[in-house]
């Protein structure tokens, strides 16, 4: 039978990350009885409909939030230091990072997402501070190209902020936060993404998909309304290893930065930017043909995003599920980050209405498909992962939840 994900309510998600808090830090460094933690923030994971490897070259994306969160609990110090306690896969991870520490590539291990989130916010003066205790506790699940690093940053993000302002940030704060938890992904942890992710875990809305347009910058929530059309959205984790620090990211976005750099604007601006990409290889020494296909990409999906977010304002899911298969072919043809399980779910789901989410080179395929199929789609999901020796797939239907706010 598959294996499906379980999620916890926001009360049962704040409780757990209380719990944690009271569990690692009762005591100060003397001994004695410190404070509970002033509140617990959240911030969901994300799930992206299309629009994949095209946020850091001008284009456009619709992702939406998912029900599953990051919880963290917190408390104001004054000396400093970011104490961390981050409960995962049964056992509980602890870190102390002082602020005055903190600068790109120090610390690139999992404290960075919490401590270079700080770091980047007060160094573009959107908040103030001077310590902090947290504990973490997550339902969104690691490795997946479900966005867990994003939804760490963004729920540290705003719990910062409004422990220094006293509220929750507004939508012109959120996009502010957006840009530093990007460089605290970019910078201290070494991560090449783009703003597609913190984008959708701080601005996203329960039943709304959101338009992101990285040219623009403009962040637009749409209608997602697939329930009334008798559509669910099934998420299949392969479960396959998954990593985007690695150098397989970077060098993609490594070619487009390249053909960016040589022009002076984004992908989306450049005339014939496919055969431009061709002399700018041509100048480098390397292949030609990769960076074409590679741009190819980048052109062909920023049209179907483009095309896709017409579509879903007319209800159109035919077409928008023809999209995604499409959107899964170029990133398996052409920019080549799928693997063989993803591949794999992706035919066994049906392909139409199928697609990889996420940077890639593991992770999740997403499919639009009918309400009633969705035991017989993870089964077959799961029967093509162990004729194949993969491991076996973990399942969730997702709808669109919250963006990040206060639990408790």
């Amino acid at each position: 039978m598959p294996n499906w994900f379980t999620t916890r309510t926001d009360e049962e998600l704040a409780t757990a990350a209380h719990r944690l808090f009271v569990e690692t830090f009762a005591e100060d460094e003397a001994g004695a009885a410190a404070p509970e933690p002033v509140g617990v923030w959240a911030a969901p994971g994300r799930v992206n409909l299309i629009g994949e490897h095209i946020d850091y070259a001008g284009g456009a994306s619709i992702p939406f939030a998912l029900e599953q969160n990051t919880a963290v609990a917190v408390r104001p110090r004054t000396d400093g230091a970011i104490r961390i306690a981050s409960e995962f896969d049964g056992s509980v991870a602890q870190a102390c990072v002082p602020l005055s520490s903190v600068w790109p590539r120090h610390p690139a291990d999992w404290s960075g997402y919490v401590a270079g989130t700080i770091w980047a916010a007060v160094e573009a003066d959107l908040l103030q501070c001077d310590g902090l205790d947290i504990a973490i506790v997550s339902d969104v699940p690691v490795g997946s190209g479900l966005s867990s690093s994003a939804a760490l940053e963004c729920s540290i993000a705003v719990a910062a902020y409004e422990l220094d302002h006293g509220h929750l940030p507004d939508d012109a704060a959120r996009a502010g936060l957006v840009e530093a938890c990007i460089r605290a992904e970019n910078e201290v942890v070494g991560a090449s993404t783009g703003g597609l992710d913190q984008n959708a875990s701080l601005f996203g809305q329960r039943g709304k998909a959101l338009f992101l347009d990285f040219a623009t910058g403009a962040v637009e929530r749409i209608p997602f309304d697939i329930a009334s059309q008798d559509l669910v959205l099934l998420i299949a984790d392969t479960n396959a290893p998954h990593t985007l620090s690695d150098g397989q990211y970077a060098s993609r976005r490594g070619i487009i930065d390249d053909v960016q750099s040589a022009a002076g604007c984004t992908i989306r601006d450049i005339p014939d930017a496919v055969d431009f990409a061709a002399t700018v290889a041509e100048k480098s020494s390397d292949s030609a043909e990769l960076y074409q296909r590679r741009v190819r990409h980048v052109v062909e999906e920023t049209e179907r995003t483009l095309s896709a977010a017409s579509v879903l304002c007319a209800s159109d899911m035919d077409t928008f599920r023809q999209l995604m298969r499409d959107s899964h072919v170029s990133l398996r043809d052409l920019y080549e980050v799928t693997t063989p399980e993803l591949d794999s779910a992706f035919n066994a789901a049906g392909e139409f209405g199928a697609r990889m989410t996420g940077g890639g080179f593991g992770g999740a395929v997403i499919a639009l498909i009918a309400k009633d199929d969705v035991d017989a789609t993870a089964q077959a999901i799961e029967e093509a992962a162990a004729q194949q020796g993969f491991p076996a797939p973990t399942f969730v239907v997702a709808r669109p939840g919250e963006g990040a706010r206060r639990l408790h």
